[in-house]
């Protein structure tokens, strides 16, 4: 049933250009431009070695893609299967993966063989997104030393025309992205007048969402660490592009100076596993993983492991707040809203941050005033990740505020989540507060608004007090409310011993042990699912506390 309430809410956030960008791009569709191929440029430096992922291709027509196996057998486009899932198919990830020359012979069958059944403008295969990351990927291949044959130039250029013609600019936001890095691509591995009107769209676009997307702190403006890695890589790959067409006249975008913030931003919100934090749309293994990036930036020359430690970066100026209370580090990505805290073994990673751009908040979750939580350099407190797209019940469990760390008001979500990519009424944080707190320890505050929209005119309030050994988080909802809810994720590899009504034990995987206890309010364990990669989904424990009054606190201490 159509809800015009929640479609006005969601309706009027969006930038004209995508209302009537979407109807022109659902009534116009461009007849393939079938002109022979441009000349190829000459470059003039050989490339670096490009970032490369985990191998997709099982076999010459087997794939395991979102940790899910497929074939061709299926087709190209399998009913069954989702529509990221079939994308992936269609973009050629694996030719720029691990030991991709051992592979090198199904690659080329693979090309021959999409051109042959996938004909220009049909299909899936030649929607923009997937169009834009397959015409990256090619020409990656092929300046990693590799020969596209004659067929597949032509079809490249094909490839190429098409996505000029389908630009998402009813999306913005990442898509876009990518289709303006596709036409620079193919604009600088092509030369003539053709291939320079490629380049200076692609430039000239980028240029112009540079400054937007890219946030004074270094992080990507849709609050996601997953594609903030697949930008990051993206302005890598442009920096490495740009070296091996040093002599072209169409240069001038800042790729570097945006990788170093950005490659800074990146440690902020990795723990110290090494991995990203989960917060929004995120997961393992959809970009490349952040020490491999690191090692990329460093072969382009704009990066040195180093000299360079979270929070910190010689090479750049970034727009964050790093503050010392004695041993407790606190580094503020003051656009971005994300507050990283090390002291010690302990780290926390704190989500203070709007749930995205207001026109463009597809993957952002009703998360707001979540954390994640790590000691000893384990997971221990996790977001509950995200393991689909495909619209559906499960898609907006993991997008709603039950599936976070942070605070349920009547079974309400903070942020009006709906549909797979839609958000209505939306949370916004205020108040912010770090500053030293009684007994030497840390808090840091903030509420939000996100439940204000109910008749109650609800405001939850949080504090995190970070002590010597201890985290204590203490919860405050201001208005009228029936029932409210905090939830604690633990990380599958932790249980739970020793319980004694609201006291009991986290038990790490070293052995180690946390105590936890739960004043002033009720709490129960109740299982519930964590998905740290897309297709995975892993049994895990949940913290359900229910506020007593209008307050409840969690307390942790180790030792």
């Amino acid at each position: 049933m159509i809800n015009p309430t929640r479609y006005l809410h969601t309706l009027r956030y969006l930038r004209p250009v995508q209302i009537y960008g979407r109807i022109w791009f659902k009534l116009y569709r461009p007849k393939p431009d079938l002109r022979p191929a441009p000349p190829l440029r000459k470059s003039t430096h050989p490339a670096a070695s490009w970032a490369v992922r985990v191998p997709s291709m099982l076999g010459p027509e087997r794939f395991r893609l979102l940790n899910e196996e497929g074939g061709l057998d299926e087709g190209w486009d399998p009913p069954k299967r989702s529509r990221l899932w079939v994308y992936n198919l269609h973009c050629f990830d694996d030719l720029n993966a691990r030991e991709a020359q051992q592979r090198n012979e199904w690659h080329r069958a693979l090309i021959r063989r999409w051109i042959r059944e996938n004909p220009p403008g049909k299909g899936t295969g030649w929607e923009p997104y997937p169009t834009s990351l397959r015409i990256v990927n090619w020409i990656k291949w092929a300046l990693a030393g590799n020969t596209l044959l004659a067929e597949a130039l032509e079809s490249l250029a094909v490839q190429v025309r098409f996505l000029n013609r389908r630009l998402e600019f009813h999306l913005l936001g990442n898509h876009l992205f990518a289709n303006s890095k596709a036409l620079i691509f193919a604009g600088h591995f092509f030369e003539g007048a053709e291939a320079e009107v490629w380049a200076k769209r692609g430039m000239d676009i980028l240029k112009r969402e540079l400054p937007e997307q890219i946030l004074a702190d270094g992080g990507h403006f849709e609050l996601s660490p997953m594609y903030h890695s697949i930008i990051l890589e993206d302005m890598l790959d442009l920096v490495n592009l740009f070296d091996c067409y040093s002599e072209t006249s169409f240069h001038g975008l800042p790729a570097s100076e945006a990788a170093r913030r950005m490659l800074t931003w990146l440690k902020v919100m990795c723990h110290p596993d090494g991995q990203i934090s989960l917060f929004n749309d995120a997961a393992f293994g959809m970009a490349a993983i952040p020490i491999e990036l690191y090692a990329y930036a460093g072969r382009l020359g704009i990066y040195n492991q180093d000299e360079t430690s979270a929070g910190q970066s010689p090479m750049t100026k970034t727009s964050f707040v790093t503050l010392f209370f004695g041993p407790i580090k606190i580094t503020h990505l003051k656009e971005s809203g994300y507050i990283r805290v090390e002291n010690g073994p302990m780290t926390a990673i704190l989500d203070v941050a709007p749930i995205g751009p207001d026109y463009l908040p597809g993957h952002a979750h009703a998360d707001t005033l979540s954390f994640e939580l790590s000691l000893n350099g384990e997971r221990i407190i996790v977001d509950s990740g995200t393991s689909r797209y495909d619209e559906g019940v499960e898609r907006l469990r993991q997008r709603g505020t039950s599936a976070h760390n942070t605070v349920v008001i009547d079974g309400k979500d903070s942020s009006e989540v709906w549909s797979s990519f839609r958000v209505a009424n939306r949370a916004k944080p205020f108040g912010l507060e770090i500053k030293e707190a009684p007994a030497g320890s840390v808090m840091v505050r903030c509420a939000h608004d996100g439940y204000r929209r109910f008749p109650g005119k609800q405001v939850h309030w949080r504090e995190w007090h970070f002590g010597e050994n201890s985290l204590t988080v203490r919860d405050v909802i201001e208005g009228r409310f029936t029932v409210a809810v905090d939830h604690v994720n633990f990380h599958p590899d932790v249980s739970i011993a020793n319980r004694e009504s609201n006291l009991f034990s986290v038990v790490l995987p070293n052995g180690k042990k946390i105590l936890c206890q739960v004043k002033k309010a009720i709490c129960r364990l109740v299982p519930s699912a964590y998905h740290p990669e897309f297709g995975i989904s892993y049994e895990n424990q949940c913290l359900e506390v229910q506020l007593n009054g209008n307050e409840s606190l969690i307390v942790f201490n180790w030792s």
